[in-house]
């Protein structure tokens, strides 16, 4: 018998695994690789390169939306907006530091009114 049956070889016998898949991530491996590639950020590139990166990013990116819906459930809301996400970072420490000169649209400030500013107690008057 020739042709295609079943056996193997053959092009449709097993599906293919992204790299994503296989590295459990749902960031794509293969897409952040391309971009690493067309950058010329180096002349060459490991294979682990992408995957690493892809893994940063996309514990960075869960770590914010943590924090992001814990501010937005403080607030009552159902829905993460982009002050939502300041509050977030701006209320973490590491993470403000490393978007310190990040500016985030819609975002607004921080609540913070300077003691100065605020009324003076008065002692007690007879």
């Amino acid at each position: 018998m020739s042709g295609k049956g079943k056996g193997k070889g053959g092009r449709g016998d097993k599906k293919s695994t992204t790299a994503s898949a296989k590295a459990g991530l749902q960031f794509p491996v293969g897409r952040i690789g391309r971009y690493l590639r067309q950058g010329k950020y180096a002349t060459r590139m490991g294979a682990g390169a992408p995957v690493y990166l892809a893994a940063v990013l996309e514990y960075l990116c869960a770590e914010i939306l943590e924090l992001a819906g814990n501010a937005a459930r403080d607030n009552k809301k159902s829905r993460i907006v982009p002050r939502h996400i300041t509050l977030a970072v701006k209320n973490d420490e590491e993470l403000n530091k490393l978007l310190g000169g990040v500016t985030i649209a819609a975002g607004g400030v921080l609540p913070n009114i300077h003691a100065i500013l605020l009324p003076k107690k008065s002692g007690p008057t007879k």
